[in-house]
């Protein structure tokens, strides 16, 4: 059964999803659909509570929920209830939230939006960017980041084709590739950051996704060019390609005296760097 992970985004709150292509609908993730209407910090207790309720009055909707592999806060993917879009429209009703109209838009929108993807691929990268644009991102730093996704996907790709399972093996090589290249494994480098939820690759700025994707391509190469046979080998294989990072983050900075990895995010490097463009034209003149 094919399945394709994604993050949405509503009212600047990301909610994970799937895609299912077999049944051809979206699954999302219950906790993040309750944080993103109540704004609560405990989605899980809200959720776990909200069940009892249902089973108490009767409701057969809570028995009839499922799971799904979602990516977790640790970048591990864990197993995560999920409704489908008939059984958010349910639920919602039992959620009290003044965004509940406008989370039922947009639920809609979401479902008609996949059914033009499948006809139109490229509106697919289209909307990928109306929604970074959203959320603040300069356009360059956008364009750095859907490249990005292009090259994780060749890099999963990759990995498929010499018989490596999506999971825990690709966390593991993920790990991997990033401690060679930038000192730090993902969940240390979300800490660095102060991300729980949010993704890693969203919160790095230009110098950083630049540096991952050379990681990640480096390691595509590679296992391109040597063929592991095994999970050990490609293990192998990810620590080279990120060292071949690792060197020219080295290089750069030797240059340029500054840490490439660092606390900054994204949209706080670009409104670092809008300021002081301000600040140069102020002394001009």
């Amino acid at each position: 059964m094919e399945k394709q992970n994604a993050i949405k985004v509503f009212d600047e709150k990301q909610v994970r999803t799937v895609w299912d292509a077999e049944q051809e609908k979206w699954f999302f993730s219950i906790t993040d659909v309750i944080a993103a209407l109540t704004g609560t910090d405990r989605p899980r207790k809200y959720w776990s509570d909200l069940k009892s309720r249902l089973l108490k009055e009767g409701s057969e909707l809570s028995a009839k929920i499922g799971q799904l592999k979602l990516p977790a806060e640790d970048g591990k993917m864990r197993m995560t209830d999920v409704a489908d879009t008939e059984q958010l429209f349910r639920l919602i009703q039992s959620i009290p939230s003044p965004k509940a109209e406008p989370f039922k838009l947009w639920l809609a929108e979401v479902a008609s939006e996949r059914l033009d993807e499948m006809q139109d691929p490229e509106l697919t990268i289209d909307r990928a960017l109306e929604q970074y644009m959203r959320l603040g991102y300069s356009e360059n730093w956008i364009n750095q980041r859907l490249k990005s996704i292009e090259v994780r996907k060749e890099l999963t790709d990759e990995w498929k084709r010499v018989g490596l399972k999506a999971g825990v093996q690709f966390a593991t090589l993920t790990d991997i590739i990033t401690k060679a290249w930038a000192g730090r494994n993902t969940k240390e480098y979300k800490v660095l950051k102060g991300l729980k939820k949010e993704n890693l690759r969203d919160n790095m700025t230009n110098t950083e996704l630049i540096l991952n994707m050379l990681a990640e391509a480096s390691t595509k190469d590679i296992s391109n060019a040597t063929d592991p046979d095994s999970f050990e080998a490609s293990k192998e294989v990810a620590r080279q390609g990120g060292n071949v990072a690792k060197v020219a983050r080295i290089e750069l900075e030797a240059r340029t005296g500054k840490q490439v990895v660092s606390a900054l995010n994204a949209k706080k490097a670009l409104k670092s760097t809008e300021q002081s463009k301000a600040l140069r034209a102020g002394k001009k003149n």
